[in-house]
């Protein structure tokens, strides 16, 4: 068995009709990662959530080794965690994977 991340592994489900378009499919993968960062109530009872976010994070991150080919109409990048903003490579930082909000203890409410 291939050890793909988690997001190609996503991408590939959903293009499964067209197994050779999965790239084109890694920002639904990522935009179904980004959902499921934020554990439901089952969840949090379940395990750690600190952890769950860790490895979300982690294999978000995963989605700038992919290639993506680029909407015809759209620069290359990619979009932000919903999916509603497009970002460039370069449009946040030299970092290509500090889009991702990664909330502080003091930035939590209370």
């Amino acid at each position: 068995m291939e050890n793909r991340p988690l997001i190609e592994r996503l991408a590939r489900h959903l293009a499964a009709d067209e197994s050779d378009a999965w790239p084109a499919r890694v920002e639904d993968a990522a935009s179904i990662l980004a959902i499921l960062k934020e554990p439901d109530a089952a969840m949090r009872e379940a395990g750690d959530m600190a952890a769950w976010g860790a490895m979300i994070d982690a294999a978000l991150r995963e989605r700038w080794s992919l290639a993506q080919p680029p909407a015809a109409s759209e620069a290359p990048g990619g979009t932000d965690e919903e999916g509603d903003m497009r970002l460039t490579p370069d449009s946040v930082g030299h970092d290509r994977a500090d889009w991702i909000h990664l909330h502080n203890k003091q930035e939590k409410p209370s």
